[in-house]
């Protein structure tokens, strides 16, 4: 969780992190219904306006891919639930943001979180990706509602002639 320096300074404060990881060995139902209430204790001590969950990506593996569609739907529904803001940003996204690439790779998100939030140490590899996620919605949130307006009626057009004239 970051946000918005309070003293008027640019840039944004570290919050909180974590990771939430099921117990292993339980099955599939308990281990998402475990990523589900502790998200929601999480959103109710911490109230956030919005959040950021990374799109989807195409894995490798067909098994790894369902069961991460499935707590990824886990944790939509409870930020849904709870009124909570989504937005839905790609990882080459958060990457550019952060880094300034979108290649980076895991170690350079982790070295650019903490730096932009004042950390001691770098967060672990989760943590850091969430950051990043947050980093990047918090950035460019503002600018996402806008709308860009376009001009309604025509540009009164002007003899080129008569202004030569003149």
């Amino acid at each position: 969780l970051v946000e918005r320096r309070r003293d008027g300074g640019r840039g944004f404060v570290h919050v909180a992190h974590g990771t939430i990881r099921a117990p292993k060995g339980a099955e599939l139902p308990q281990r998402l219904e475990f990523i589900r209430s502790r998200l929601v204790e999480v959103v109710a001590e911490h109230a956030p306006d919005h959040a950021a969950v990374e799109r989807v990506f195409v894995a490798n593996n067909v098994r790894s891919a369902i069961v991460l569609g499935q707590a990824r739907g886990v944790v939509l529904a409870a930020l849904a639930q709870a009124g909570v803001a989504i937005d839905e940003i790609s990882a080459r996204e958060v990457k550019k943001a952060v880094t300034g690439t979108g290649d980076a790779d895991k170690k350079m998100v982790k070295q650019m979180v903490a730096r932009l939030l004042s950390l001691d140490a770098e967060p672990p590899t989760d943590a850091a990706d969430a950051l990043a996620l947050a980093l990047h919605r918090a950035q460019v949130g503002r600018l996402a509602g806008l709308e860009v307006r376009t001009r309604t009626r025509p540009r009164r057009r002007r003899d080129l002639a008569a202004l030569v004239e003149k």
